[in-house]
């Protein structure tokens, strides 16, 4: 793709979230979120390639469900109660609408089945995209409807999200896919706590930001698109894969990496709002999450598959020098748990 092209998407990108940021009137926040969703499309069919075709229309298709049940439940709710305001939305069934409509934007369940697909359509580059700065602007809005929202559609959908994040990525061999189902399971953390507190959801979803995007810079440098290929990558590059163990066991929330920080603040809070069940449940759903990522871990730190990968020699170094995000969001990732404090500090003053 020409640069110049490829610099007007990327700003079209950052404008339309940063419209819905800065918007409290529904109208402007679905102006943002077209934006996003126009720009982004090009960035997905740049490969030309049929299965990023088929990715694109079915983001498209969905991405355009959402925004007009947004579109819809926003009218509907100003002329009932004569409001456009982001914050008030009183009346139950569009509330729900807009739930619902937020939850197809960020693909939490049970509206998730076209996340990982789409995902699996797409290079490691533009998945991380799509997991990363695509939530932003959905999840803001969520953010600030959720104390209008009924409190136990929140949990449903929260929990639905963990147990199908976990259960959907436990049979899968393609890392995209695996990805996208730990994106849904961790977004289904952040719906859980988002009504206790909003501050930790923010910290969560920032958090898992830098942990998606440490795994995603990192399948990309070695090439791996494939459990197979994940383990006989260990010879282009030992001390990045070395690396990527640690970075899918702080994913799936093991201490004293940086993925048990979220998880921990989140059950604590769950107690504190005496919800024990509830926080049980989470804690439980968790346990699926982790075995796909000590398979994944088992791949290519105690295997090595005795087929190799048909695009290059696996004993070949890769020739692309790594950027300077990639080992920042790597140290990010490993060694945020002992300022968990400050952070906290940080976000809950």
């Amino acid at each position: 793709m020409n640069p110049y092209i490829l610099t007007f998407l990327v700003f079209n990108l950052g404008l339309g979230t940063t419209m819905t940021f800065a918007s409290s009137h529904w109208l402007l926040a679905w102006m943002g979120l077209e934006i996003n969703t126009l720009a982004i499309i090009p960035i997905m069919t740049q490969q030309h390639h049929p299965r990023a075709v088929e990715a694109t229309t079915k983001y498209f298709l969905t991405q355009a469900t959402a925004a007009a049940m947004i579109l819809f439940a926003s009218t509907s709710n100003a002329w009932l109660t004569g409001e456009w305001d982001i914050n008030q939305m009183s009346n139950p069934v569009t509330s729900s609408m807009i739930l619902l409509a937020l939850s197809l934007k960020l693909g939490l369940a049970p509206v998730h089945y076209w996340m990982p697909e789409v995902i699996q359509g797409l290079d490691l580059a533009t998945g991380l995209i799509l997991s990363t700065w695509q939530k932003l602007a959905p999840f803001i809005l969520l953010l600030q409807v959720a104390p209008t929202l009924e409190p136990s559609l929140l949990v449903i959908i929260g929990v639905l999200s963990t147990l199908m994040g976990g259960w959907g990525g436990l049979n899968q061999t393609q890392l995209r896919k695996i990805l996208a189902y730990s994106s849904i399971a961790h977004l289904g953390w952040m719906v859980i706590i988002i009504q206790f507190s909003p501050p930790l959801a923010l910290l969560t979803l920032l958090i898992y930001i830098v942990m998606t995007s440490s795994a995603f810079l990192t399948f990309k440098f070695i090439s791996s698109t494939t459990i197979n290929a994940l383990a006989t990558s260990w010879t282009k590059s030992p001390m990045i894969i070395s690396l990527s163990t640690l970075i899918l066991l702080s994913l799936a929330g093991l201490p004293p990496l940086t993925g048990f920080m979220p998880k921990w603040l989140i059950l604590q809070e769950l107690l504190k709002q005496d919800l024990p069940l509830l926080a049980f449940f989470a804690a439980m759903t968790a346990l699926l999450s982790l075995y796909f990522y000590l398979r994944l871990c088992y791949s290519v730190a105690l295997t090595s598959s005795p087929n190799t990968i048909t695009a290059s020699a696996p004993w070949r170094l890769n020739p692309h020098q790594t950027s300077f995000f990639t080992p920042l969001a790597m140290m990010l990732t490993l060694t945020l748990l002992p300022i968990t404090p400050s952070m906290l500090t940080m976000v809950m003053p």
